[in-house]
């Protein structure tokens, strides 16, 4: 299972998407705006986990900055029983290198609760190329996302819990279907991006 989180803002109706991969945002999200700093009072944090069986229930971290006791304290729980009601106790769980992630306390709580994690030295270094939440599956929450419906904070936090369940099934179980694939591809590429 795979765990990422994304930075939702509402802006004049419209909800703006801010990632460490810009590039790849830019090319395949309309409503990307770049680099930037909002005000804290319009930003909705998500975290969303998936597998091959579908998409965990979202968490929306809407206030405050999400530093690893919140992570502990709010997402990892999810990612534990999601993890294994999907899969009982034979399941694995990589997240990115967000500081949340890498602190000692996180790695530790991974270690003593989750049945099998990639730690934080064995990650591939900011590879949206290997986690189907970058490559696919955050494309198809917010595609499913009415921006007619987002006037406010709560009209998004609304549309955000509305459009996760939007996503198809199928989408999910084709992204992680490649995985082995893409998987393959890098290496053949070197570590270096992978053309669509």
């Amino acid at each position: 299972m795979f765990g990422d989180s994304w930075t939702f803002q509402q802006d004049g109706g419209r909800p703006h998407i801010h990632r460490k991969t810009q590039d790849w945002c830019r090319t395949h999200l309309p409503c990307f705006i770049g680099k930037g700093h909002w005000p804290p009072n319009r930003n909705v944090m998500v975290w969303l986990g998936a597998c091959s069986k579908g998409v965990s229930p979202l968490v929306i971290l809407e206030n405050g900055t999400v530093d690893h006791e919140r992570y502990i304290q709010e997402v990892l729980p999810v990612a534990l029983k999601f993890g294994n009601d999907m899969f009982g106790d034979s399941w694995t769980f990589q997240q990115d290198g967000g500081r949340p992630h890498i602190h000692r306390k996180t790695q530790d709580w991974c270690r003593t609760h989750l049945p099998c994690f990639i730690g934080k030295d064995h990650w591939p270094p900011n590879s949206p190329d290997l986690n189907p939440l970058d490559y696919f599956v955050w494309d198809e929450f917010v595609n499913a996302i009415n921006r007619d419906l987002v006037t406010s904070k709560t009209a998004l936090i609304n549309e955000l819990k509305r459009s996760v369940k939007n996503i198809r099934s199928e989408v999910v179980f084709e992204s992680y279907a490649a995985w082995a694939n893409r998987l393959y591809r890098l290496k053949q590429a070197n570590g270096n991006c992978l053309n669509k």
